[in-house]
């Protein structure tokens, strides 16, 4: 199915995806993209995390933040 056509028709792919029919979205004719139900993107990636705040978690490099602790500047309010 092409992008455009995809995007017009996003809840019908959406729902086929839901009852297990996977549809391949094309660009330019060329395969690009795939729409699976979640039990098959599981199936395919099953150390894959979905959360969003897991996935960040997950930076390899670790993230050490200090804080400035110098005062901000004056503000009359």
């Amino acid at each position: 199915m092409p992008a455009r056509e995809a995007k017009a028709h996003f809840s019908a792919v959406l729902e086929a995806a839901e009852k297990g029919e996977p549809t391949i979205i094309t660009k330019h004719g060329k395969p690009a993209g795939a729409f699976v139900s979640v039990e098959d993107f599981r199936k395919l990636h099953p150390n894959r995390k979905l959360n969003f705040g897991e996935f960040l978690l997950t930076y390899p490099g670790g993230i050490e933040l200090e804080r400035n602790q110098s005062p901000s500047r004056d503000v009359d309010l």
